[in-house]
């Protein structure tokens, strides 16, 4: 009897905690489904980051699938207050920028392409 007071004690526990960490995101002003998110953006932000570094070195088709997977993580680290992703800003400041320079080249590519 007592081994599952101490489960029931135990489950509760985790539902307070549970209910406390949905209260303080939706305090801060965001959606369960956007912090939920950014979770997923913030993992795929650690791959592109070590994509970012030979982006030169790319085939055009892992260009497009680098830009569109970006372009996810942009789009979901919008939605967040930067106070709480400020300490991956230097991975999302370099993947921003070979996003850039891919996107950049691409144009130009195009634009030569066209004369």
């Amino acid at each position: 009897m007592e081994f599952m007071a101490i489960i029931y004690l135990l489950v509760f526990a985790i539902f307070v905690l549970v209910a406390l960490a949905i209260f303080q995101i939706r305090m801060a002003g965001i959606k369960i489904k956007d912090f939920a998110g950014f979770i997923q953006a913030n993992e795929m932000l650690d791959k592109l980051y070590k994509f970012s570094k030979r982006y030169n070195l790319m085939s055009p088709q892992e260009q497009i699938i680098f830009l569109a997977e970006a372009e996810k993580v942009f789009a979901a680290y919008d939605k967040i207050p930067s106070i709480i992703w400020e300490d991956e800003y230097r991975k999302y400041s370099e993947v921003l920028q070979a996003y850039q320079n891919i996107r950049m080249s691409r144009w130009t590519d195009e634009k030569e392409h066209k004369v």
